[in-house]
């Protein structure tokens, strides 16, 4: 056999030897391996895209769903749950705007507001405090009661305490009715340490409840005579919106101590037990209940949340502690 054909035979018949025909199967093999891998993470990412489209889209029209849909008279419940901040699902903003929506259908036999919050902002809750009396004198004929599930202290307790007559479980907790200022001191930790602070400021007391210096005695009384003052306007609140049904009489009603649902009803804070339910099939008469409540869509929420969170770290280093009812 001539050389000529000794080559062809190693070549084989398409011309390629067989170590290049193996390598040409592999890149061809591993060509068609990253097409896969390509076309199932497309695949994944417009899924995932597809996911977000549909979560925001529910959680948009969430909070409408049953609105306007039933024929006959119903009971309009807006929740308020969770810590009342200008920022989150429970600022004054969003409770308002359920309740004033509730108010103006005409289907609307009564209002229940489902609380369940520790408190929160002063200023947030005696807005909602102020638009519940409001509304209640706008629309006489709508009854507002509140219900408490877990527990509804201190600015909680303050928001639904305009209600016309407020019900919980003998084992909720209820009242709290008291201010604070909370935070830590490193004064003596950063002795230690040896560690000094150097704050610069531009007016007298604009450091004041600065975490890392002393605690002057002034400093102390100032901000004590300012929680005396947002607690006098929370107790003011309380006896407006109760009325006759509060026994003043309690040395500690207004003292920060909170109270079961059993022991709050025998103090007047609350007017009986009973369920969101249980109060608008037996109280306003109408058992079918439409959620009023406002709810925030994906991208309000994350907003919120990373605002939240600059806003606390920017507070942390620049300014005191805002007084809390909780």
């Amino acid at each position: 056999m001539t050389d000529d054909g000794m080559q062809q035979d190693r070549k084989g018949t398409d011309g390629h030897t067989p170590w290049e025909r193996e390598l040409l199967e592999r890149l061809a093999f591993a060509a068609l391996k990253e097409q896969r891998r390509a076309r199932r993470w497309g695949i994944f990412f417009r899924l995932v895209v597809l996911a977000i489209v549909i979560t925001v889209i529910y959680l948009s029209v969430s909070g409408s769903w049953g609105k306007g849909t039933f024929a006959g008279r119903y009971t309009a419940v807006v929740q308020l749950d969770g810590q009342i901040s200008a920022g989150g699902e429970a600022s004054a903003g969003n409770v308002i705007a359920g309740l004033r929506t509730a108010f103006a259908s005409t289907q609307t036999a009564g209002v229940i507001i489902s609380a369940d919050s520790p408190g929160g902002s002063p200023v947030q809750a005696a807005d909602i405090y102020n638009a519940i009396r409001r509304l209640r004198r706008k629309h006489p004929k709508i009854p507002l009661y509140a219900v408490i599930g877990d527990e509804c202290a201190s600015g909680c307790y303050y928001a639904v305490a305009g209600a016309k007559k407020i019900y919980a479980n003998p084992a909720s907790i209820v009242g709290s009715i008291g201010v604070l200022i909370d935070g830590f001191g490193f004064v003596d930790a950063m002795h230690k340490l040896g560690v000094s602070r150097r704050l610069l400021t531009a007016g007298r007391y604009k450091g004041i409840l600065d975490p890392f210096s002393p605690l002057a005695p002034k400093e102390r009384g100032y901000a004590l005579a300012m929680l005396r003052e947002i607690h006098q306007q929370f107790i003011a609140a309380v006896k407006q919106g109760r009325g006759k049904a509060l026994k003043t009489g309690s040395p500690n009603l207004f003292s920060g101590l909170f109270w079961t649902g059993e022991d709050a009803r025998k103090l007047g804070l609350i007017d009986g037990f009973g369920t969101t339910r249980y109060v608008a099939r037996k109280i306003i008469g109408a058992p079918h209940i439409v959620d009023f409540t406002v709810k925030q869509n994906l991208f309000d929420r994350v907003a919120n949340h990373i605002g939240a969170s600059v806003a606390r770290h920017i507070e942390a280093d620049l300014f005191a502690p805002a007084p809390q009812l909780r």
